[in-house]
């Protein structure tokens, strides 16, 4: 499998399998505001009045409805052909994300039930379904007005206003069916390590039976540098490769932005002679570490220059329109000289972070949080935390992962002490599933424990900004946003201070009136400003990386580099010298 000639469209790039059914298009949809269509028997395919193209959402213009009304419950109904059904053959059907919980029937029997808005769910099919015509049938509730509910910037008003946006229910992305033998590989976690020069498999295998083998074949270019097979005598399977194909220190076969380097590996599952499931991955030979108080990439310091992401896209809102739509964002934040991203409040497109890896981009990966805190909330966000960090574990792009942003969901962190321990259990939740990448307990103020000391801070005025960064001390103690950047009982020890969120200026280039946290009258002022900012800044020796507001504008956010149509407000290559240093 070539990686960079990947089908743009393909919902799973990191574990392709060749045959695969997309079912995006035109399927039925009807609104269930009094609740009724458990009772009326909608889920045994009554046909619905109105017609929805997925995967957009009702609420997005390219769904062919465009209402931003809010309905809590919505169905949809399609009908799939299956030519035919093997023996000993499984047919899984998958969805990228329903928002919020989801009910699938396939001919009036239930097969799957999940809650999680940004996550990706399995149903197994084959027993509901049969050659011919099949009825599907999908429920999503999305709860709009509670406010527990893990939910980003989805507003749960109908119009957005300040930083909440238009809410997005139902599927957002693809829907596809697969066949796969009754044994097959169910997961693979791949955890590289360039200090030992290996890489880690960790395969899980439904269906598993003694006997069952599997091959492993890593290739890096198109030339096969390792390869093993292995039995399996569990489900569940650990095997370490060596690589022995560096020739000077690891440099050039290293992932980082600069060299987005990436080794392929297929997997065969054999039952005897026979092949019986195939899948094609891929991984980058890269570490993310501290050294020193120093964050290091390939254990050498490296200074991170991150852009705030939101991931909201014209007339799809959550929903890119395709694959080429995702790509063409990651070569914008790099044509302006940024290294990475800072996914904020979303839980991104797989294919999204395909192209981190292909092109080269640093990613934070961030939940999309709730608003307030209760027992509930607790056992949603941390249910589908898990969720999101293991379904984005193998992406070498992902650096850093934040659960929880300004204390979102956790407004009381200062004085109460059962959310001080929430973002403690959330900080070592992500590290007991990911101990290789940086975890951080409440992004922008108020940690916990961070490996990060990240700051969220608005201010405009380039002198003010060059006397708060001077030192670490005078950072931490700065109470930037008016907030503490550590919680009583928790202190500062040394760890690297990233600036994640500060600039923000709005400038209209358009019509279209909005916001930012401080205003440009025109081009040059706008340029002015950014100077000011990123200045003192890029002269403070306390501040190890930063992340700009924003790459876009969203709605009536009118702060971002770009508009929301990507046109850029200054040229590309203005804000890549400002990144680069060069702010005379």
């Amino acid at each position: 499998m070539n990686q960079r000639t990947c089908n743009p469209d393909y919902p799973r790039p990191q574990f392709v399998r060749k045959a695969w059914h997309n079912l995006n298009g035109e399927w039925e949809f009807e609104y269930d505001d009094d609740n009724r269509g458990e009772r009326e028997g909608w889920s045994s395919g009554k046909p619905l009045s109105r017609t929805i193209r997925v995967p957009f959402c009702y609420q997005s213009e390219l769904s062919g409805i465009g209402e931003p009304t809010i309905h809590d419950t919505v169905w949809y109904r399609r009908t799939v052909q299956l030519t035919s059904k093997r023996a000993n053959y499984r047919q899984l059907l998958h969805f990228g994300a329903v928002d919020y919980a989801a009910k699938v029937w396939v001919n009036g029997c239930l097969v799957a039930q999940h809650e999680g808005g940004h996550t990706p769910f399995t149903a197994d099919i084959t027993y509901a379904a049969r050659e011919g015509a099949n009825e599907l049938v999908v429920q999503a509730r999305d709860y709009g007005t509670d406010v527990t509910l893990p939910r980003g910037k989805q507003y749960w008003k109908e119009q957005p206003e300040q930083v909440f946006y238009t809410a997005t229910t139902g599927i957002w992305q693809t829907v596809w069916l697969e066949e796969v033998y009754d044994s097959y590989i169910d997961a693979v976690y791949l955890t590289p390590d360039i200090d030992r020069n290996d890489i880690r498999i960790r395969l899980r295998i439904e269906g598993w039976r003694p006997g069952l083998r599997v091959r492993a074949r890593i290739a890096f270019e198109g030339e096969t540098i390792a390869e093993d097979v292995f039995q399996l005598r569990a489900a569940e399977e650990t095997r370490t490769i060596g690589l022995h194909d560096f020739n000077d220190h690891g440099l050039g076969r290293w992932w980082t932005p600069e060299r987005p380097n990436l080794y392929d590996i297929s997997f065969a599952l054999y039952e005897g002679e026979q092949i019986v499931d195939e899948a094609d991955s891929y991984f980058g030979m890269r570490k993310i570490s501290i050294e020193d108080g120093k964050v290091c990439l390939n254990n050498r310091p490296y200074y991170m220059k991150l852009v705030l992401d939101q991931g909201y896209f014209p007339g799809g809102l959550l929903t890119a329109d395709s694959g080429e739509a995702l790509r063409r964002d990651v070569e914008l934040t790099k044509a302006m000289g940024f290294n990475g991203a800072r996914k904020h409040q979303k839980i991104e497109d797989p294919r999204y972070l395909y192209w981190c890896d292909v092109l080269g981009l640093l990613v934070w990966g961030e939940m999309a949080n709730a608003y307030q805190y209760s027992e509930t909330y607790v056992q949603r966000i941390t249910r589908e935390w898990q969720e999101a960090v293991l379904r984005d574990y193998n992406h070498p792009c992902i650096v850093a992962w934040v659960p929880i942003n300004e204390s979102w969901g956790v407004p009381n962190m200062l004085v109460d002490k059962r959310q001080q321990q929430h973002t403690l259990a959330m900080y070592h939740l992500t590290q007991s599933l990911d101990d290789t990448r940086l975890v951080l307990s409440n992004d922008g103020w108020e940690h916990t424990r961070s490996d990060l000391a990240t700051i969220h801070d608005y201010e405009h005025r380039r002198e003010v900004l060059a006397e708060r960064y001077a030192t670490a001390r005078s950072a931490i103690d700065s109470l930037a946003q008016n907030r503490w950047i550590y919680v009583p009982g928790y202190a500062y020890n040394g760890e690297p201070i990233h600036l994640s969120e500060f600039g923000g200026i709005s400038y209209r280039t358009g019509e279209s009136a909005g916001w930012g946290y401080s205003a440009a009258a025109d081009g040059e002022d706008y340029l002015r400003r950014l100077i000011d900012v990123m200045a003192p800044i890029a002269g403070s020796r306390a501040i190890q990386g930063y992340c700009y507001t924003q790459l876009t504008d969203v709605q009536q956010e009118i702060n971002g580099l770009l508009t929301a149509d990507r046109e850029p407000k200054l040229p590309l290559e203005v804000i890549r010298k400002l990144n680069e240093g060069d702010l005379d």
